[in-house]
């Protein structure tokens, strides 16, 4: 069965911000900070645990990781951050989510309204896209790497929800709580991933031509360069076509 190329999406668009080790950095720091607000032992708190692995994955040194987690947890005097999910609309629609750590919220929001105004979008209120999306557990495996039938077996045996073939590979949904086993499970078995994390998906796509794509990742673009953007998610279709102009760009 054909996916949504959820995976490829977020592939193509990772090989464009990698370019940038500060802005990876970055990232990196903030979903540690975000989990850290949990608990700043990794050993009991699973989130803090997978955004350490992806900064040692990423090549973060574990000094600028500890920081990381001690800002988060709130153990370095002065330093206060919060997270806030922003709505609004891309041009053609496209319903956007975006996930925002910042310490100045009073600056973040006029910041990114701006950003979309110049691009054609618009902020809108709470719960105006939320409700098209749903947390889930992402992994990709390459088809060339496994059987198919196997793969299914085991992450279905460790709790995922979905497996559908995109392209080259094949993406599997969990909910939250079942992604840690289904990583697990992958590792045992020795099957690598091009992806594993935790993303807002969405439940339905909205479908635009190839001259509103451009102007929707333009938006994204500028938007995921804020210094206070951690993620941000969209339902925009990603058709073959549009996957090779992302490529392009």
């Amino acid at each position: 069965m054909a996916g949504h190329s959820h995976a490829a999406n977020v592939a193509v668009r990772k090989g464009k911000q990698d370019r940038l080790r500060a802005k990876v950095f970055s990232k990196l720091s903030k979903n540690i900070m975000i989990a850290a607000r949990d608990g700043a032992d990794p050993n009991f708190n699973f989130s803090l645990r997978h955004a350490i692995d992806k900064a040692r994955a990423g090549s973060m040194p574990n000094d600028k990781i500890d920081h990381a987690v001690k800002k988060g947890a709130g153990l370095i005097e002065g330093m206060r951050i919060s997270q806030v999910t922003y709505e609004g609309y891309a041009p053609g629609g496209v319903a956007m989510l975006i996930e925002v750590v910042t310490d100045n919220e009073q600056r973040s929001r006029p910041e990114i309204k701006n950003i979309f105004e110049k691009a054609g979008g618009k902020l809108a209120g709470n719960n105006a896209v939320q409700y098209l999306f749903n947390r889930k557990g992402l992994l990709a495996v390459e088809c060339d790497k496994v059987e198919e039938d196997k793969l299914m077996e085991i992450v279905l045996e460790a709790g995922a929800e979905d497996m559908t073939r995109s392209e080259d590979v094949f993406e599997i949904t969990t909910s939250p709580e079942a992604f840690e086993a289904v990583e697990k499970a992958l590792a045992a078995a020795k099957i690598p991933t091009t992806m594993a994390d935790i993303k807002m998906l969405p439940s339905t796509e909205s479908e635009v031509d190839e001259s509103t794509a451009k102007k929707v990742l333009n938006l994204i673009e500028k938007v995921e360069d804020h210094d206070d953007v951690n993620n941000v998610h969209h339902n925009m279709k990603f058709t073959h076509e549009i996957i090779e102009l992302m490529k392009q760009g």
